[in-house]
């Protein structure tokens, strides 16, 4: 009986042991592998690579937006021995003093140096400025986040060089090279390009699957978010573990960035130059002029051929590169109230008038409602609905459509825009771009169609749209889009800002876009001969209302002027295309407020005298 408690004992601790063997069987010989993984994970330290955003670029490989390589100086303590850790320190800070470098110090001014010395254990004997600075580099080293600190940010290239040759084969000192992203010109095309935000919690909600962190920057509008998952780059990682003496030095694992891909645009920056420019001059003409209320405008250029934005120009515009979000010049462009941040060009639905009077013509003649040959009678005056009478600038007699369009007869269209009806109106002008999103890339307004879009109708109101006015607002790229239908012939293509796409290296192309048709206006060519030749009158017949401003233009320009009544001074608004043999790019300017069309035309005449020198040039 006395031997029955050392037998249970001896049992248990036979149990015990044995669970321990089944154990440490398991940690080393079954699945030793995998643990010592999981223990070297533990210990090792994290080194990441930043992920580069692909950069913007003109049609031509001009930098729009750009990433500049800049180097640091960062330091990895975990790394640096505990012998060589003040010599070392004190070496980097002499070598930044002599190449003019400025180096990291967020230490206190009135920090206790001394006591800080003893906190860590410096043993030297050093002057105050030598101990200061040792002093500032252990308190950053001790209070930044992560496992890496920043000794030195920007640094020059021969600090690079010297740091480089000092630290040779020493362990916890790295150049890393980072990279700067910036508009080459801040002001040129800001409502274009777009820019980058933090990720919000919304869109880190949708996001987060697709690698996106809280930290992480996102395109919150223009080009740099409607190509995001182009332009993205992708983050490096490297896991190193210590070895037996405990130098971190051993790859895990290495996962490589992915620098995001370059993103061309069909914008010339030349001509989006030219645009801008002028748009700006011929406002400040305009104010100055009389227009008291004359502040912004908007002017695009497309390319007839594959309708291409060529510019988009919006007034007033501002400096991309001093743009964040919440940041203070952001306050101060909200609180302006000529709304710079407004992208007139795509966004801006205005009145457009008398443009609109080549798309009834070609309507009423595809709907045989009138011919070339049909004339109105002009008295200044159309009473045909007493509620509605329709003014016309000059008493012009009986007028026909070449000399209608020439002379901008609001008789002669309010009669034409009776014959027709609205809902005949409005479907052609929908199948030419207006008051239709015209395939751009970038967020863009629908713009107001009359009849369609209105709440209410009556049959008087369809003179006054097809004049131009009524309900009618449009984007100055839909007016382009409209212009570029009629000089093709006839024929819509979607209109787009982006050329291709090509890897970072610009090397391999990756994506191209290529013409795309959206309709056609089922208009007979002899019917789109007849308004373009009424459109060529524009600007060649003497009583034409471009004529002083383009008779002697070297190159023969269809056009259409327009004047739209509005709160405030009338819009201006601009329609044209050329050479008229053989149309190549086609423009649309609004000047808001403007008063008259005459600085709309000098905006557009600006641009195509900027195309055509640089096409000869």
């Amino acid at each position: 009986m006395k031997r029955k408690p050392y037998i249970i004992c001896v049992v248990i601790l036979s149990l015990i042991f044995a669970a321990f063997a089944v154990r440490l069987a398991d940690w080393q010989l079954f699945n030793g592998a995998e643990y010592r993984a999981v223990a070297a994970r533990a210990a090792a330290v994290v080194v990441t690579a930043e992920a580069v955003r692909g950069e913007i670029l003109d049609c031509s490989g001009k930098g729009l937006v750009t990433n500049t390589a800049h180097h640091a100086i960062v330091l990895e303590p975990s790394r640096i021995s505990e012998n060589e850790r003040d010599r070392l320190l004190l070496t980097l800070i002499e070598l930044t003093e002599q190449t003019g470098d400025k180096r990291t110090d967020e230490l206190d001014a009135g920090a206790d140096i001394r006591a800080l010395k003893k906190t860590y254990k410096i043993n030297g004997d050093y002057d105050d400025s030598r101990l200061r600075g040792l002093v500032s580099v252990l308190w950053g080293m001790e209070h930044t986040d992560g496992d890496t600190y920043t000794f030195a940010s920007d640094v020059s290239e021969a600090c690079v060089s010297a740091v480089s040759e000092h630290t040779q084969g020493i362990d916890g000192v790295e150049i890393q090279t980072y990279h700067v992203r910036s508009a080459e010109q801040p002001s040129l095309a800001p409502h274009l390009i777009g820019a980058l935000g933090a990720v919000s919690a919304e869109e880190y909600e949708a996001l987060a699957d697709k690698g996106y962190g809280f930290t992480d920057s996102i395109g919150k509008f223009g080009i740099e978010a409607a190509c995001e998952s182009e332009l993205r780059g992708t983050g490096g990682e490297q896991l190193l573990a210590p070895d037996a003496d405990g130098d971190v030095s051993n790859a895990l694992e290495t996962t490589n960035a992915r620098r995001g891909n370059t993103v061309w645009l069909t914008l010339d920056s030349d001509l989006q130059k030219t645009a801008s420019e002028s748009l700006a001059d011929n406002v400040r003409a305009a104010r100055k002029a009389g227009a008291e209320d004359c502040t912004a405008g908007a002017a695009v250029m497309l390319d007839v051929g594959d309708f291409s934005v060529l510019a988009a120009a919006s007034c007033p515009t501002y400096d991309l590169n001093s743009y964040s979000e919440y940041g203070d010049y952001y306050i101060k462009l909200t609180q302006d109230e000529s709304a710079p941040m407004f992208n007139r060009a795509c966004s801006g639905s205005f009145a457009c008038g008398s443009v609109f009077k080549p798309c009834v013509a070609l309507a009423a003649l595809r709907e045989d409602v009138i011919t070339p040959e049909t004339t109105v009678y002009c008295a200044r005056f159309y009473d045909y609905y007493p509620s509605n009478i329709v003014a016309c600038m000059h008493y012009h007699g009986e007028e026909n459509l070449f000399t209608a369009l020439a002379h901008s007869c609001n008789v002669f269209f309010a009669e034409t825009g009776r014959r027709l009806g609205i809902e005949r109106m409005s479907d052609f002008a929908a199948k030419a771009g207006l008051g239709e999103y015209t395939g751009l890339e970038i967020d863009e307004s629908r713009g107001v169609l009359a009849g369609r879009d209105s709440d209410t109708w009556t049959a008087g109101n369809t003179v006054q749209a097809a004049i131009g006015q009524s309900d009618n607002a449009f984007t100055p790229m839909q007016l382009a889009t409209y212009t570029a239908t009629v000089a093709n012939n006839g024929t819509r293509l979607r209109t787009h800002l982006v050329k291709k796409i090509t890897d970072y290296s610009r090397e391999k192309t990756l994506s191209q876009t290529l013409p795309e048709t959206v309709c056609d206006l089922g208009v007979e060519q002899k019917h789109l001969d007849a308004v373009t030749k009424g459109m060529l009158d524009v600007t060649q017949s003497p009583e034409g209302t471009a004529y002083g401003e383009f008779a002697d233009f070297p190159v023969k320009v269809a056009a259409k002027t327009g004047t739209a009544e509005n709160a405030g001074s009338d819009h201006a608004a601009f329609i044209c295309f050329a050479p008229f043999e053989a149309p190549e790019v086609a423009v649309a300017v609004v000047i808001e407020h403007g008063a008259n069309t005459t600085f709309a035309m000098r905006t557009a005449k600006d641009m195509l005298r900027a195309y055509f020198e640089k096409k000869e040039s």
